[in-house]
């Protein structure tokens, strides 16, 4: 088992430190080497800071281990301390993961293609697992400004990557997976 001093993130956690920690966490949970409970309080502490949840999702969704496609109760509870900034990351993660898969296939790398479909496909069942109501609003907004130029936040985050009519397409076909009608 982990002790506590490996359990603990710091307030001021910083991205790169997420992705190392959240790299030992996967690696400790497929061998078993540490409680449901400690799974639980880390990934809480973690996706309570944008870089704790920024380095969390990086790590935890492009990881080729198994754990991402079939979140843990632990894994769910935990996501669910920390709504806003959840929703925010795994809405955007599903429209950058769809638009990279796009990027590598133009650029004929499969395996990047691959890793980025993989992204998109669990940003979406855990969306789906989660079924929050913030996460429906995000997904909805984000769909809506795919599809029509508006909406401020959005707009200037399809911009800001440089989203061309396709990706910004595909981005609002994946959104619409999860938004409940």
């Amino acid at each position: 088992m982990m002790s506590e001093a490996e359990l603990t993130i710091p307030d001021n956690v910083t991205f790169e430190d997420a992705i190392a920690l959240t790299q030992d966490l996967m690696g400790k949970m497929e061998n078993n080497a540490i409680s449901p409970s400690q799974v639980q309080e880390t990934i809480s502490a973690l996706v309570a800071s944008s870089n704790g949840a920024r380095g969390f999702f990086v790590t935890y969704l492009s990881s080729e281990s198994p754990l991402a496609d079939y979140p843990s109760d632990e894994v769910l509870t935990a996501l669910k301390t920390s709504p806003e900034l959840v929703s925010e990351l795994l809405v955007k993660n599903v429209a950058m993961s769809t638009a990279m898969a796009i990027t590598h296939r133009r650029q004929e790398n499969g395996s990047m293609a691959q890793g980025s479909a993989r992204v998109q496909r669990r940003s979406i069942h855990l969306i789906q697992q989660l079924n929050h109501e913030l996460i429906q609003q995000q997904a909805q907004q984000m769909r809506d400004s795919a599809l029509t130029g508006k909406g401020e936040a959005e707009v200037a985050f399809f911009q800001r990557w440089g989203y061309d009519d396709q990706q910004r397409n595909a981005i609002a076909q994946a959104l619409a997976q999860v938004i409940e009608t």
